[in-house]
C-alpha cells in the first residue's frame, strides 16, 4: 500500500447514484467500488440505505462529504459530525472525506465549495479543525482539494503548498482531483505539473476525475461529460506520481447522468493511464488522434478576467 495511513487501492470506482441502483443490482456491474455522498445517506432510513447495505455486500464503499465545512471560521458542526459518525459506524466505509472549503456562514450552508484564504492563520486554524475532526471520528481524515474561480489577495502561498502543509501538519490524507487541478490552472494560470508533483505521495489516498465546462474563458467543474484528454495525461503523472502501488481512482459523473455502461467504458479508460505510468504501450478508447502528447507543460497563463478577491 502506498499511502501512510495503510488504506488500501480499491481499484477503479464510480459514484453510487439513484438512477443507477436498478441496474448495479440486477446486472453486478464489474465496477471495483462506489463512492457514496455522505450527506444522501446521514438522514435516510428508507428505501437509499435498503439499497446500500445491498451493494455494500458485494462492493467496498467510501463515504465522500460536501458540507464539513472544515475551512469556516464558524464552530465546527458536531450534530452533523454525529450523524456522520453513526453512518460510518453502521456501514463501515474504507474511509471518510470531504473539501478543503467553506460551505456557508451564520449557519447557512450555501451548498457550495468556497476558496479559501491561502496563508499561515488559514492553515493553522485549518490544521487544528482536521486533528479535532479524526479525534471525533476517531480514523483518518481524506480532503479533497476543490475547483475555485477566484484567489485571495491576502494569500501568501499556492494551493498546492496549502495541500501538502495541511496533510503533514495534520496527519490527514488527501483526495487529489485531477480534474480539479486542470480546471484551477486553467481559471489561475497555475502550472498543474508543478502541482501534482509538489503534493505529498504517501499522502494521497485516491484519485478523482470528472469532465468539465470550458466557458473558454474559464472553466467550470460540472461533472457532465466525459473526461479531456489533458486531464487523462495529467492522472497519468499523478499514477507515476504515487508510485507503483496506486491509488483509488474514482470517476465523478452528477449531472447529466448517461446510461451505467457509459460510466464504465469512461472508467476503463484509466486502465490505460495505469499502463502509461508503467511504460506500457496504451491507447485511449474513444480518442481520435491516439494518446495525448507526452511531455508537454499544463501550466496556463493567468486569465485576465479573474481578478483576486480583496
Amino acid at each position: 500500500m502506498a499511502n501512510r495511513f495503510q488504506l488500501p487501492n480499491l481499484g477503479l470506482g464510480v459514484g453510487l447514484r439513484s438512477p443507477h441502483f436498478g441496474y448495479i443490482l440486477e446486472n453486478k456491474p464489474s465496477v471495483d467500488w462506489f463512492e457514496i455522498i455522505s450527506e444522501n445517506f446521514m438522514d435516510c432510513r428508507g428505501y437509499p440505505r435498503a439499497i446500500l447495505e445491498q451493494i455494500r455486500e458485494s462492493y467496498p464503499t467510501v463515504m465522500h462529504g460536501v458540507s464539513m465545512s472544515i475551512g469556516s471560521t464558524e464552530p465546527l458542526n458536531f450534530d452533523y459530525l454525529k450523524k456522520l459518525k453513526i453512518l460510518a459506524n453502521e456501514i463501515s466505509p474504507e474511509w471518510i472525506s470531504d473539501h478543503l472549503c467553506w460551505t456557508g456562514i451564520a449557519g447557512l450552508n450555501t451548498h457550495d465549495l468556497l476558496p479559501m484564504p491561502l496563508t499561515e492563520e488559514a492553515l493553522a486554524h485549518t490544521v487544528e479543525r482536521i486533528k479535532t475532526v479524526q479525534d471525533f471520528l476517531e480514523r483518518p481524515l481524506v480532503l479533497e482539494n476543490p475547483s475555485t474561480y477566484l484567489e485571495f489577495e491576502v494569500s501568501t502561498m499556492n494551493d498546492w503548498e496549502f495541500l501538502g502543509r495541511m496533510a503533514e501538519e495534520a496527519d490527514c490524507g488527501i483526495l487529489l482531483d485531477v480534474n480539479n487541478i486542470y480546471v484551477c490552472a486553467r481559471n489561475h494560470g497555475w502550472d498543474a505539473d508543478q502541482y501534482i508533483r509538489s503534493i505529498p505521495a504517501d499522502r494521497i489516498v485516491q484519485f478523482h476525475l470528472a469532465g468539465h465546462e470550458d466557458c473558454g474563458t474559464h472553466i467550470i467543474d460540472t461533472h457532465n461529460t466525459h473526461v479531456i484528454d489533458e486531464v487523462w495525461e495529467l492522472y497519468r503523472m499523478a499514477h507515476q506520481h504515487v508510485g507503483q502501488d496506486g491509488a483509488s481512482t474514482l470517476l465523478e459523473w452528477d449531472a447529466d447522468l448517461p446510461e451505467f455502461p457509459v460510466l464504465m467504458d469512461e472508467v476503463a479508460k484509466a486502465k490505460n493511464f495505469m499502463g502509461q505510468s508503467r511504460g506500457e504501450s496504451a491507447s485511449v478508447p474513444g480518442s481520435s488522434n491516439g494518446l495525448p502528447k507526452k511531455g508537454s507543460r499544463h501550466s496556463f497563463p493567468h486569465p485576465p478576467h479573474f481578478i483576486p478577491a480583496e
